[in-house]
């Protein structure tokens, strides 16, 4: 009997300790590597100086990553030989940026404490440290992410919706992800810094009537009509404060000056247009709910525990 009750609590202590391993924390790394943050943020500041715009990069991988099986840093898996990565996808190629900036931080942070976090929570310090960066709220980071081993460039082509979502598909995708209407306008806000190139916004200015005539005008002087001129010319997703991470997104889309078809949508006579009015007039309501949806975000499907691994280099498997 004693040794049946012996059993039983190394059974319990077994289950909560692997209860406790596998959920994301702030404090994940606080002794293992309390040097985590200052190296991350020292190379954001790095990267920020030389290109304001690779804070709005950083932000989108974030997203890119959480998206398609969780926020495992497997966008950062390059193709090799045998193995296709997710780099390639359509939402990805010549879009996503900032893995330079990611494999120096990485580094950096081997430099303090090899082989200890994950490059999939280097991605999420970062999108936070950018926003921080350029002027935005700050929260706390729940870390504790593995990496994953595979890639997924099939569902990278599908998870991810595109400039020309309308509201329907962009309430729909989010949804998949556990993610309400509320967190879809908020995230969406992250357009308040950034650039988009011509091709993802060509349609919007050229063939649709929810614009302002005068902010088309000016697009359409850097973005040429025909597919295939012009077509990585960049402009500013917020127009106002393009390197300022403040509520005038939600400004431009209420006087139809949002660039993407898919910005507009949220001001277009439906659902989530009382929701872009209050961010418009209150910032500090836009901060906490983007807050809020940014660490919804970074809890979807993560890789803890013996799952995944800790990659020494982020582009490959160990």
């Amino acid at each position: 009997m004693a040794s049946s009750s012996s059993l039983l609590l190394i059974l319990a202590t077994a289950l909560v300790l692997a209860t406790s391993f596998a959920q994301l924390t702030p404090d994940f790394y606080s002794e293992s590597c309390p040097g985590v943050f200052p190296a991350v943020r020292s190379q954001i500041g790095i990267a920020l100086e030389k290109e304001k715009r690779m804070g709005a990069s950083l932000v989108r991988m974030f997203f890119h990553d959480c998206f398609v099986n969780g926020c495992d840093g497997s966008l950062l898996l390059d193709d090799t030989p045998t193995f296709i990565g997710e780099k390639r996808a359509g939402p990805n190629m010549n879009s996503v940026r900032g893995f330079e900036v990611i494999d120096a931080i990485k580094a950096a942070v081997e430099e303090v404490c090899p082989g200890v976090v994950s490059c999939a929570d280097i991605i999420a310090i970062a999108a936070r440290d950018s926003v921080v960066e350029l002027g935005g709220p700050n929260w706390d980071v729940k870390l504790g992410r593995r990496d994953a081993t595979t890639a997924s460039q099939a569902l990278a082509n599908t998870s991810i919706p595109a400039p020309t979502s309308n509201l329907t598909k962009l309430i729909s995708s989010f949804a998949v992800q556990g993610l309400s209407v509320q967190d879809m306008v908020a995230l969406s806000g992250a357009h308040t810094i950034g650039q988009a190139r011509c091709t993802t916004f060509r349609n919007h200015i050229y063939s649709e009537s929810n614009i302002d005539g005068f902010f088309a005008g000016t697009r359409q002087a850097y973005c040429p009509p025909s597919n295939g001129t012009g077509d990585n010319n960049l402009a500013p997703l917020d127009i106002e404060t393009p390197n300022f991470f403040d509520n005038s997104y939600y400004k431009d889309l209420i006087a139809k000056r949002g660039l993407l078809h898919s910005d507009q949508e949220l001001f277009n006579g439906g659902s989530t247009d009382s929701q872009v009015s209050e961010y418009s007039e209150n910032s500090d309501s836009f901060y906490a709910d983007f807050v809020a949806a940014m660490i919804k975000m970074g809890d979807i499907k993560p890789l803890t525990g013996y799952d995944g691994e800790v990659r020494k280099n982020c582009r490959v498997v160990n």
